[in-house]
């Protein structure tokens, strides 16, 4: 389905962090992850700016407020969603997105879900407030892009013993025979600020970050950069001989189609290379 691929200027890996609950030290976390030019989202709970250790609401928008970072719901009160009723899981979502784009002065459409809780019935619950991508605690310790954006699982928690290891498989670059049979790859690192903090282990993230940041073959996004770019991908028309490409998006899209790199633009239509006839 994404054999065709390719991030901003043909890139064929792109990295992104998610890190919840807004508390103190995602101010250090922010700091490394901008030294290495890293992105990443970071779900906040509006209702304890300034309890124990959380940021409040003043310093929450100074760190995340035009940071290039993403700001998304993790429940008003941090509510384990699988566990109470429809309408108290979607009084916690509206009431905590409805607090970021007041507070933030911008449209939120992400998520992750508290405690990792989550159903059938909440994931329908999202839909009808306007969430487009929730991420769960689930790891798999792949790169795929996702297909089951409400159910978004991570590559893995930077707790994981093979984050390294990982790392090192993400930055392979020679990980097909020819480079338009790649499949596009997705980093999706999880966590908690303060676990750094807890465990007295800054270095994890400080070794990774240096590992896969600042280079040029990586796109590096925040969550809801990615979901509108896959989305923006699966719009496009291609015709039955492969031909022609038509984007009916409002993004610039870049390919590879039968060894062919192929940037197609918002609301444009093009005809491919006569050589790959």
């Amino acid at each position: 389905m994404y054999s065709f691929l390719r991030f901003p200027n043909f890139r064929t890996k792109a990295l992104t962090l998610s890190y919840d609950d807004g508390v103190i030290y995602d101010e250090k976390l922010i700091e490394i992850m901008n030294r290495y030019g890293l992105k990443g989202t970071f779900n906040l709970n509006s209702g304890f700016y300034g309890e124990g250790r959380h940021l409040t609401r003043e310093q929450s928008v100074a760190l995340y407020k035009n940071s290039g970072h993403e700001v998304a719901v993790h429940g008003v009160k941090h509510l384990s969603l699988g566990e109470v009723d429809k309408s108290t899981a979607a009084w916690d979502v509206l009431a905590d997105r409805k607090d970021h784009e007041q507070t933030y002065e911008t449209t939120v459409r992400g998520m992750a879900y508290a405690n990792g809780s989550y159903n059938d019935e909440v994931v329908e619950v999202l839909k009808t407030c306007g969430i487009v991508y929730s991420r769960t605690v689930i790891s798999t310790e792949k790169f795929d892009i996702p297909t089951d954006w409400l159910r978004l699982p991570a590559t893995c928690h930077h707790n994981n013993p093979r984050l390294m290891e990982l790392a090192e498989q993400f930055l392979d670059p020679t990980p097909a025979r020819h480079y338009w049979y790649e499949k596009p790859r997705l980093f999706y690192l999880w966590g908690h600020s303060y676990e750094f903090n807890d465990r007295n282990n800054w270095e994890v993230i400080e070794d990774f970050a240096k590992k896969v940041g600042n280079r040029d073959d990586v796109w590096y996004a925040t969550n809801i950069e990615i979901y509108d770019y896959v989305k923006a991908y699966e719009s496009l028309i291609f015709s039955v001989d492969l031909k022609r490409i038509k984007n009916p998006s409002s993004q610039d899209l870049w390919l590879c189609v039968r060894g062919q790199n192929v940037l197609v633009k918002a609301g444009e239509e093009i005809a491919l290379c006569r050589c790959q006839e």
